[in-house]
């Protein structure tokens, strides 16, 4: 079962108490689902729906609260809306439905957006105006990258609508057209959570806010495992590198070679994946890493300034291919 399936069977289970609350959902649903058509030279109110349970709960909030009774019929979906859908229609007093729920104006002209009573009503009535719409058309992908709850709109005025019913929820949801076609998009996971706790779907919150939790902390780990990994490779390019150039200075040098210099270089062939500070300890007497380095900084330096002079290659030309990149 998909995300945006859990959301809507959670949200069918919601039964506000509010008649204006219960007003709002509907017409939202309607509004965001279908809306007005003609058929015969009459009005005719409908609503497509991607599921059984809510066609029926949509039948049966007509009944209760408009005193109307719709027919469903199943129909075959296509596009992006694919699979069996059901229509939920009424067309004997489908203009007065219309007139009723304010999807049709005084003018008898359809409301291009949503009815303002709805976009000026309570935070209850706008929690409801979200819970329709995305019954009606929304969907809600996995948490990540490219998370997002959405709706998508019957038009751009629509869109703005829903927008502002966010905004005043406290929400932050965006107006875009996708492929020619006006969506509301909530991408930021703290507003999606709190998108689908106003709307009622308060487990599939909870779980979404899990899930993104969980990927968050894998995302660390593994961002950390690769950091380690880089600088796991480069503390070995650079051991080999300086091991490499530390035999080609015993080479250059031979016997030529001060006690104290030629102690560090053993050293550092001896314990190759040592730090400077390691191979300090391991000095007779111990010495700092500092002078550790300064030891080997000055064996190299004479060992490159030896070839040099000989005009043979440098203690650089032993450092392997693999080691440099």
């Amino acid at each position: 079962m998909s995300l945006t399936a859990d959301v809507k069977a959670e949200l069918i289970a919601v039964r506000d108490p509010l008649p204006s609350a219960r007003v709002a959902e509907l017409t939202s649903l309607l509004r965001f689902a279908g809306g007005l058509h003609s058929i015969a030279n009459r009005v005719a109110v409908e609503a497509e729906v991607d599921s059984e349970a809510l066609a029926r709960r949509v039948a049966r909030e007509l009944m209760e609260i408009y005193g109307v009774r719709p027919e469903i019929v199943q129909t075959q979906g296509s596009g992006s809306r694919a699979g069996a859908l059901f229509a939920v229609r009424v067309i004997d007093g489908g203009e007065t439905l219309a007139r009723q729920t304010g999807l049709l104006d005084q003018r008898r002209r359809p409301v291009r957006g949503l009815p303002n009573k709805l976009t000026t009503g309570s935070r209850g009535d706008l929690a409801a105006v979200w819970r329709g719409a995305f019954l009606g058309s929304g969907a809600l992908t996995d948490p990540g990258r490219s998370a997002s709850l959405d709706v998508l709109c019957p038009s751009s005025e629509a869109a703005m609508a829903l927008v502002g019913a966010a905004h005043r929820l406290g929400i932050g949801a965006k107006a875009r057209e996708v492929r020619g076609a006006p969506r509301v998009v909530v991408r930021e996971g703290d507003a999606i959570r709190a998108a689908l706790a106003v709307m009622g779907a308060r487990q599939v919150a909870a779980h979404w806010d899990e899930m993104r939790q969980r990927r968050e902390v894998r995302a660390g780990v593994n961002r950390l495992v690769n950091f380690d990994d880089a600088n796991l490779r480069r503390s070995a390019q650079a051991a080999v590198a300086a091991c490499a150039r530390v035999e080609r200075a015993l080479e250059i040098l031979g016997e030529d070679i001060p006690d104290h210099l030629r102690e560090a270089g053993d050293l550092r062939l001896a314990h190759r994946d040592a730090s400077l500070d390691e191979l300090g300890h391991h000095a007779d007497p111990p010495l700092t890493k500092d002078a550790v380095a300064g030891r080997i900084r000055r064996l190299l330096a004479m060992a490159d300034k030896k070839a040099s002079a000989e005009g043979i290659p440098g203690t650089e030309s032993a450092v392997p291919a693999s080691a440099l990149d």
